[in-house]
């Protein structure tokens, strides 16, 4: 019978880089949250965290670039998809692409954590959360040219 050893330096390296995809979805998690957006504190913080774990799984079994590429192939398109399902159409109106573009963002943070370039996934929760923060002010503000005849 084989005896089961913990690598608790893995455990510590997973889980720091794991919180750390967390922590970072966790500002636009609360912005869509409190938008009542139809993804939110729930959506963001996971997709953060599974694009992180699918890529720290990919490095941890491959060792060559393009296998870990494809890896990061699947989880983009993956997100991409997850995204997708958030664009509503509806009496040629369309709605929910920030959303959809915030999930495919933050999946992208997922995978910066798992490759180390933690500055690349905070300058992306900092700019993404300023966008839709800001973004609707400045979009209201911007005359319509309809009005304009």
């Amino acid at each position: 019978m084989s005896e089961s050893v913990i690598d608790w330096q893995a455990v510590w390296f997973n889980f720091w880089h794991l919180g750390v995809a967390y922590l970072l979805a966790l500002p636009v998690a609360f912005n869509r949250e409190k938008a009542s957006r139809s993804a939110g504190l729930r959506t963001f913080p996971l997709v953060a965290m599974a694009a992180c774990g699918y890529l720290l799984v990919g490095f941890s079994i491959f060792d060559d670039a393009t296998a870990e590429a494809r890896v990061m192939e699947g989880i983009i398109t993956g997100i991409g998809f997850i995204g997708g399902g958030a664009i509503l159409k509806s009496r040629g109106n369309v709605s929910g692409t920030a959303t959809a573009a915030s999930i495919w963002t933050t999946g992208l943070i997922g995978i910066a954590v798992a490759a180390d370039r933690f500055e690349i996934a905070a300058l992306l929760s900092l700019l993404m959360l300023a966008t839709l923060t800001f973004g609707p002010d400045i979009k209201a503000r911007i005359p319509d040219d309809k009005d304009a005849d």
